[in-house]
């Protein structure tokens, strides 16, 4: 069909004028808000990758295997990304309020079922519900900031946002292998329940507002079933080759199935009356290369959180504490990098940090892959802290980006895209990691199957920088091209080629 939205730079260009006049100052009432409901979001990444150093104790006392006890995490990052592929409608229809205080019941309920859980189906269904909690606080999160906070200073706020977001993993190994080591892995849920009730106390006084409004928009149920059943094939397809190995019929047969829905849902997309969010932002070249970026991040980011514990336990002996311990350095670092990252993107835009922040994941990757025989606790340690401050410098600021590429109207079918495929990145991150190493398994010892299986994620992790590098210089061209043909580049141009430039 044919495009009625108007070009990015047209987005960029009109509203920076009114954003630099805007006054920069932000209530604290808004800055609470955003903390809740960031402390609520926290919560539910910390417990995720937290559970991914219990993996080996909970093989042993709920006896599943590998391929099983990833679905904690695999199947909470699914049903995360299909509770954030509604926001978009969501987010306009309830006010935020609403939206928190459901957020924060489901958030409670679930960590009390799995605080109790006797077996692994009922452990499963509690990390479902909190699912269901991260998938509204996350873009309602996102959501306040784009809406209330001025332009000059989204950098440093979507900073502040990504610390949460890219914090949390890092730190569940550390918290959860300490709580699993001291206590055992049902400590871990223990441990978040004071945070709630700050939470709770903060959302109470601070969120606030009301629901901007779907108009004649209903709530799109066959786009979100659409994506649902490809998001779950997809991983289901993954796990069958972690199960049967990559010539597993199973696999082939659900890769297939993933094309046909996939078809469904283009198809859906173009003609149905109803949308799941606005499509048309992916005609917005600038949308599309950030996405990636930020899809390619996070699929680096979970899968490592995933591959390094469960390396250096299988291979080092290494203990849940200890790997978990591995990896603070780097979340330490990077939580420091963020809003320092924010800032320089606002003052100078997305060029330096983003060359930055890929150079670092690039070389940490291409170092891990070439040192595999020679690798320690230590050197892990020290080469996972160099690709956590990439992360970090690059993350927050690619969302940024790509938010002053859209007008106001669309910035919750921007922000619940963009939500949608970072979780989505992420279980599929940890679906095709755990594939690897599990196929590998079906015919090698634990520790050489760890090995060799860590080799190739590392080499997929390597080659997917490279093209997260490929997609940054292609923006960049693009913009320098925009300026030239619009003349911005000689005057500036505002914020608007300094976002992109």
């Amino acid at each position: 069909m044919p495009s009625t939205e108007p070009s990015a730079s047209h987005y960029a260009t009109s509203s920076a004028p009114a954003s630099s006049s805007a006054p920069a100052h932000v209530p604290w009432r808004t800055k609470c808000a955003i903390v809740s409901i960031g402390l609520l979001t926290f919560v539910g990444i910390l417990t995720e990758t937290s559970m991914n150093v219990t993996f080996p104790t909970l093989i042993g006392e709920l006896g599943v295997s590998l391929a099983t006890v990833q679905w904690l995490t695999t199947g909470y990052l699914l049903l995360v990304t299909i509770v954030m592929s509604t926001t978009a409608w969501v987010l306009k229809r309830f006010a935020p309020r609403a939206l928190f205080l459901f957020a924060l019941a489901a958030s409670a309920i679930g960590v009390g079922l799995c605080l109790v859980a006797p077996s692994f189906p009922l452990l499963l269904v509690g990390r479902m519900v909190q699912a269901c909690a991260t998938g509204i606080a996350t873009p309602l999160m996102y959501q306040l900031i784009f809406m209330r906070v001025p332009l000059r200073r989204i950098g440093s706020y979507v900073g502040f946002a990504s610390i949460i977001i890219s914090l949390a993993p890092a730190l569940g190994p550390t918290y959860g292998g300490i709580m699993t080591s001291v206590w055992s892995w049902r400590a871990i849920f223990v441990g978040v329940l004071p945070v709630l009730v700050v939470v709770a106390v903060l959302g109470a006084i601070s969120v606030r507002g009301e629901a901007p409004g779907v108009g004649d928009r209903r709530f799109d149920i066959i786009g979100v079933a659409l994506l649902a059943a490809l998001f779950t094939m997809v991983l289901l397809a993954f796990s069958a080759a972690g199960r049967g190995g990559w010539g597993a019929p199973t696999f082939w047969i659900d890769l297939a199935v993933c094309v046909l829905v996939c078809a469904a849902l283009a198809w859906h997309a173009a003609h149905g009356s109803r949308r799941v969010f606005d499509y048309s932002i992916l005609r917005i070249r600038m949308i599309r290369l950030r996405l990636f970026g930020y899809f390619g991040l996070q699929f680096t980011n979970i899968g490592l959180s995933f591959v390094l514990p469960l390396f250096v336990q299988n291979v080092f002996g290494a203990t849940a504490m200890q790997a978990g311990l591995m990896l603070l350095p780097g979340a330490l670092l990077g939580a420091v990098a963020s809003p320092i990252a924010g800032r320089m993107y606002d003052r100078r835009g997305a060029r330096r940090p983003l060359l930055v922040s890929i150079s670092l994941v690039i070389v940490a990757l291409a170092l891990f892959l070439g040192l595999v025989p020679s690798l320690t606790v230590a050197l892990v340690g020290v080469l996972y802290t160099m690709l956590r401050l990439g992360f970090n410098i690059g993350f927050g600021v690619t969302m940024s980006d790509a938010s002053a590429q859209v007008p106001p109207r669309l910035k919750s079918d921007q922000n619940s895209l963009f939500s949608m495929m970072q979780q989505f990145a992420g279980s599929f991150g940890t679906a095709v990691m755990s594939a690897v190493i599990s196929a590998r398994m079906l015919g090698a010892s634990t520790v050489d199957a760890t090995v060799t299986g860590s080799r190739v994620d590392f080499a997929i992790l390597l080659v997917l920088g490279a093209c997260m590098l490929a997609t940054i210089v292609v923006s960049f061209r693009a913009a320098r091209a925009r300026a030239a043909a619009t003349g911005t580049g000689a005057s500036g141009a505002a914020d608007a080629g300094r976002r992109t430039r």
